[in-house]
């Protein structure tokens, strides 16, 4: 019997419960002339994805989204299944025998390193992991930044690192009225940083900021941001690629924006912010920890396709440090009986259809959408876009029977998980930990205080009272 019916349910399972995996579910559930059932798998006990453990917690607009997550939870044929981590407690061999179709939406968890001397060095992070140690992500509840330096190095021109440096520079009483975990509030209250350099690889035309993030840069309480008026003089690369149609609006409005702030005065505020343009990282020095970076001066050029590439100058600046946090790019990690491209860091597909890359056809019955399936680009809204396409190659082959005709049902796949993962935590259980959460904020006038360890939160969920 064909699949998609009241019957014969089309059974879905979609591991990672981010956005892309929140929006693949709400076009499944509401597919016309389909009836659909999803399982949304996730590794931790909590769903939302970076929405809730990569969003900034001074810009809690941004995680508003997740009321949208809740209403396609709401619906008929939706389940969560958190703590099940595929690879680990359900090979994707053991999901494809039990649904019809696999939406692979897990995201893009590690950094992309710099490949520098030095970059081990106790004292060098990931901003990844800067992010998710305030943000209260698990895996990063006991991780340790020392904050004792006076000067910080945050490479990077994207939001993440203009996220990081934003959290360095929060005075305390507005960092402590957020969601930002307890530990992170306490140890960014007693920190000594009074300087955050910015160092980006090309110039200011090229910086890959949104243009709210860096004018917010421009508008902190206690620190001043610092930008060396040669630093915004725009090179002749820089100039043909803002007169080119390969520059946006954003590219332009950041440009006048770092401009505005070359023409400011200092205020003498107690932090400051320095954002450096054309400045690449060589080598990270130390004594047993970070002291100093060497950075390169770089000059801007347009390659054979009109980009506008950086190029080493031979020229050399020391700055001391005694932070560094690298924000060059996410980058996925493959799953065991997954195909993966190594080289590009996501799932090999074809508008979603995860394809073998021995015969370069598609898998039948796997799906990729979101960071994992495109890399690492657009906002938080360019998922729905993303899983829409997934979706409709899905629902495509759906009608060409090319799915899959067999799939468990309900009850046996939930006792099959229970089997292999017996803290496994439902939509119903998440509630019980989001209603704890809240309630231990609500007396500080915070949205929420987070918990931070596993068993914490499955013990919660577990009692469905908060704790």
């Amino acid at each position: 019997m064909t699949p998609g019916t009241e019957e014969n349910p089309l059974r879905v399972a979609i591991v990672g419960s981010g956005p892309a995996g929140f929006y693949a579910a709400e076009q499944l559930l509401r597919a016309d002339g389909v009836v659909a059932e999803v399982d949304v798998y996730d590794r931790l006990p909590t769903p939302f994805g970076l929405v809730r453990a990569g969003v900034a917690p001074d810009h809690p607009k941004l995680k508003s989204v997740i009321r949208v997550y809740e209403k396609t939870a709401a619906r008929e044929g939706f389940r969560f299944f958190g703590g099940i981590e595929v690879g680990t407690h359900v090979t994707p061999a053991e999901l494809a025998q039990r649904y019809h179709a696999v939406i692979y939406t897990y995201g893009t968890a590690t950094d992309r390193q710099l490949g520098i001397p030095g970059e081990d060095l106790p004292g060098s992070h990931a901003a990844t992991e800067f992010v998710a140690w305030y943000n209260g992500h698990p895996d990063f509840a006991d991780a340790r930044f020392d904050l004792s330096c006076e000067r910080a190095v945050v490479i990077g021109n994207g939001n993440v690192a203009a996220d990081v440096t934003r959290m360095l520079a929060l005075p305390h009483e507005e960092l402590a009225a957020t969601d930002a975990a307890d530990h992170a509030i306490e140890a960014l209250r007693q920190s000594s940083i009074r300087e955050i350099v910015v160092l980006g690889r090309r110039g200011p035309a090229q910086a890959a900021f949104t243009n709210p993030e860096v004018r917010e840069l421009g508008e902190m309480t206690i620190a001043d941001v610092i930008v060396d008026p040669a630093e915004v003089e725009l090179d002749d690369a820089s100039r043909e690629f803002l007169a080119s149609g390969a520059a946006d609006p954003t590219n332009r409005r950041n440009v006048e924006i770092l401009t505005e702030f070359a023409r400011r005065k200092p205020q003498g505020k107690e932090r400051r912010i320095v954002l450096r343009f054309r400045r690449s990282p060589v080598e990270i020095q130390g004594d047993g920890r970070v002291e100093r970076i060497v950075v390169a001066r770089n000059e801007l050029y347009r390659d054979d396709e009109g980009n506008v590439r950086a190029r080493d100058t031979g020229e050399r600046e020391t700055i001391e440090c005694g932070l560094v946090l690298r924000s060059i790019g996410y980058r996925g990690v493959g799953i065991d009986g997954l195909p993966f491209d190594e080289r590009r860091g996501v799932i090999p597909n074809e508008a979603g259809r995860v394809l073998d890359p021995g015969s370069g056809e598609p898998v039948p019955g796997v799906y990729a959408a979101g960071w994992i399936k495109r890399g690492p680009s657009g906002v938080i809204g360019t998922n729905k876009k993303d899983a829409q396409e997934t979706v409709d190659s899905l629902l495509a082959d759906l009608a060409a029977g090319r799915l899959p005709a067999d799939a468990d049902d309900p009850e046996s796949v939930e006792r099959f998980l229970s089997e292999r993962q017996p803290s496994l935590v439902s939509y119903a259980g998440w509630e019980a930990i989001d209603a704890a959460e809240r309630s231990r904020g609500e007396p500080q006038g915070r949205p929420r205080v987070k918990f931070v360890r596993v068993d914490e939160m499955v013990e919660v969920a577990r009692s469905g009272a908060p704790a």
